[in-house]
């Protein structure tokens, strides 16, 4: 490495939205001449992006941050920046520049954007500099970014939240939810087409409910990139079962890029807990749409979250929860046991649910759900699958991939598969993922 080259390392923590938004960090100090780095200790600038759904994110973030206490005191030129959900928390940033003086940037979700300027004005001085804006401002496009997903894509569709789940804190860090524009997000799809990607998963805190706040829908976005030339899967997340409607699912049906699997957030099948969360539907709606999903789409996979614990949750209460898992069949179920989160109604509840019933609770419907699967993973001996494959996997030595469904298959594959579609006759199977052989 030549001396006076400059480098960066990126620590992000959290969802989908935040690695994205580590993309667009990474791109703004590419402009300024940055390289990225293997490691934090040679960096000349580090990052952390932040997440605060649960404390014990958190937690690791402030002992990573301390950690490099020590790193800062001998390489005093070396730049800490910390930014994401954790520093958007009212009185957070004064609590962290208080805990770790040696810090020099602290930045909130609002103004991401605007990390050059900082990281320009720190260069230029030696004082802290701490910019979190109260209130989100308008959506800035043109933000460099610089990806580190290929073959897939991520794409911002929405900023913020407007639904105020009592157990959720990202309405209060997000901000209220806003759409980019239909042709700006279009216009995007179409160049990553065009540089080879071969995936785009759209995000946003509520993708479906895109649009509200500019006359146009999720069903209209998804009716506009599916017109795109060239081949390529379009995925999209998190849906909201509320915002879920016929027009939508039958877009979806007659796209030709979108992939056959939604991840469709139950996360209670119990309708008192529903209400409690404030999730603004029930489980015979959410049945309704499961139905309508499959009469348009009988093959499509669905997928959900599901949280145990939530306070005053009885045992009926978590039967009602098992009794969906059992109907509805998913293709896969990302559980959590609740976390109590400052800053949130559900917080202030009384009922919170001791630590070893969620423990055993969680333990029933993990138990449950793999059974389901390995049950789905049966089907697929035999048949020849399309993956797109994503890259290699070092321990199992074995190229891997998804299906349209969502489901992983590793396979003996080449370097050359990487961000190729590929067939693979599935053999056998592994619990969730699939094992074959490309044909």
């Amino acid at each position: 490495m030549e001396r006076n080259e400059k480098r960066y390392y990126i620590t992000t923590y959290g969802c989908q939205m935040n690695i994205h938004e580590s993309e667009k960090l990474a791109g703004i100090l590419t402009s300024l001449g940055y390289k990225p780095s293997e490691n934090e200790l040679n960096a000349d600038i580090i990052v952390f992006n932040t997440c605060c759904i649960r404390e014990n994110a958190e937690n690791t973030a402030d002992g990573n941050i301390g950690a490099l206490k020590k790193l800062k005191k001998n390489k005093k030129d070396l730049i800490i920046a910390v930014g994401g959900c954790m520093t958007q928390q009212v009185g957070y940033a004064e609590k962290l520049h208080q805990k770790f003086p040696f810090i020099d940037i602290i930045f909130g979700t609002h103004n991401l954007e605007n990390f050059k300027a900082l990281l320009e004005t720190k260069l230029k001085q030696k004082r802290t500099l701490i910019e979190v804006l109260e209130k989100e401002g308008e959506i800035v496009e043109g933000t460099p970014k610089t990806r580190t997903s290929y073959p897939n894509a991520w794409v911002n569709i929405t900023y913020g939240c407007n639904n105020f789940c009592t157990y959720c804190i990202v309405p209060y860090v997000r901000g209220r939810e806003r759409s980019r524009m239909l042709n700006d997000i279009v216009n995007e799809c179409k160049e990553l087409v065009a540089e080879g990607y071969k995936e785009i998963t759209l995000l946003g805190q509520n993708v479906n409910s895109y649009g509200k706040d500019l006359g146009v829908d999720f069903a209209d976005l998804i009716s506009e990139i599916s017109k795109i030339e060239g081949k390529f899967r379009l995925r999209y997340m998190t849906n909201h079962p509320k915002d879920l409607n016929e027009k939508l699912i039958i877009a979806l049906s007659k796209s030709d890029k979108a992939c056959r699997s939604i991840h469709l957030p139950i996360q209670a099948g119990s309708n008192r807990i529903l209400k409690l969360m404030n999730r603004k539907y029930d489980r015979e709606s959410y049945f309704e749409k499961v139905e309508m999903l499959r009469k348009y789409m009988p093959d499509i996979a669905i997928t959900t979250d599901i949280m145990v614990g939530f306070p005053t949750e009885t045992e009926q209460d978590f039967l009602d929860t098992v009794d969906v898992l059992k109907k509805v069949g998913f293709a896969g179920a990302f559980t959590f046991v609740y976390s109590k989160r400052e800053g949130t109604p559900a917080a202030k509840m009384d009922g919170q649910i001791d630590e070893s019933v969620s423990k055993k609770r969680i333990m029933h419907l993990i138990d449950l759900q793999n059974q389901i699967n390995r049950n789905q993973s049966k089907q697929y001996i035999g048949k020849v699958v399309e993956v797109l494959c994503e890259g290699y996997d070092e321990k199992k030595d074995m190229y891997l991939g998804r299906d349209t469904y969502g489901r992983m298959l590793y396979f003996n594959g080449e370097q050359s598969d990487i961000g190729n579609f590929v067939n693979v006759k599935v053999e056998k199977t592994g619990g969730i993922s699939l094992v074959g052989q490309k044909v």
